[in-house]
């Protein structure tokens, strides 16, 4: 066999591969998507079938004329920005000093932030109720999205503390010599530099509080519930409704899919920053 048909034949090889994997990983989404337009009879079908027999739209518009749907949309959305705001905004001074400083403060923060990611939620949601009714913080987007920055914070600090491993020193320092103060350096220059690392690091942060449940559920009641909350609450006398539940979980999967493809650029320069050298 020639060397150029071996190279085509591995080629073809791990394409295939690739395209198992890929077709094996995305399945279940597919079939969610696929069982949202499927009719009330065919969704419980056994043995289920993948294709819908018709395509129908009545699950769809059953989930949103639900009570309390609508409402759990804007409250998942304000909770996720507030959520991700919180953590960007304590996350950036705190990992850029821990990356530029290198003291043993920074090292306990960072050892902390590993202990807290690492904790079961379940361990920090008990004491969170408590807090959070002390302060009258319960069943409101504050609250709840307090409580879920415990979670992105960790997360986005060792993010972009290797993010911020990768600009160079003389960077900054150029910075300082043109008259920037060290803040100022980190916002007009630094950032810059590291725009695609921030935005990956604002993506898993938005998508840890979009996806959150647990907190959600300790926290939340009537006024804050999110549509995770929403999703499981589909479940009538004979067992759960898996069309209406379907197509809320299929639109509630819209704005994660749209952010992450409106962001793709940003997402494959954050990932490839740590090729950056001084």
């Amino acid at each position: 066999m020639s060397p150029a048909r071996l190279a085509r034949l591995r080629t073809g090889l791990l394409w295939a591969v690739a395209v198992a994997v890929v077709a094996v990983y995305a399945f279940p989404f597919v079939y969610l998507v696929l069982t949202s337009f499927k009719p009330a009879t065919d969704a419980v079908a056994v043995p289920p079938t993948v294709l819908p027999q018709r395509f129908s739209l009545d699950n769809y518009l059953t989930a949103l004329n639900r009570p309390g749907v609508t409402a759990s949309f804007v409250n998942s959305v304000s909770t996720a920005v507030i959520a991700t705001v919180l953590s960007m905004t304590l996350a950036v001074p705190a990992a850029w000093g821990i990356t530029r400083y290198r003291s043993r403060a920074g090292r306990v923060l960072m050892a902390g932030s590993l202990l807290v990611r690492m904790a079961p939620a379940v361990a920090i949601g008990i004491p969170l109720v408590t807090i959070l009714g002390a302060a009258g913080l319960t069943d409101t987007p504050t609250g709840l999205a307090l409580a879920q920055t415990t979670v992105a914070l960790p997360l986005s600090i060792w993010l972009l503390s290797s993010f911020f491993e990768g600009v160079p020193r003389e960077i900054e320092e150029a910075a300082l010599v043109d008259g920037c103060g060290r803040f100022g350096a980190l916002l007009r220059v630094i950032l810059p530099v590291v725009s695609g690392g921030v935005a990956v690091t604002a993506i898993f942060a938005f998508l840890a509080s979009w996806n959150e449940f647990l907190f959600a559920l300790l926290l939340t009641s009537v006024r804050a519930q999110t549509t995770p909350i929403a999703i499981a609450n589909f479940q009538s006398q004979f067992g759960l409704d898996w069309g209406p539940m379907t197509a809320l979980a299929t639109l509630y999967s819209v704005p994660a899919v749209v952010l992450t493809l409106l962001l793709q650029r940003r997402i494959v320069a954050g990932l490839s920053l740590g090729a950056v050298k001084g």
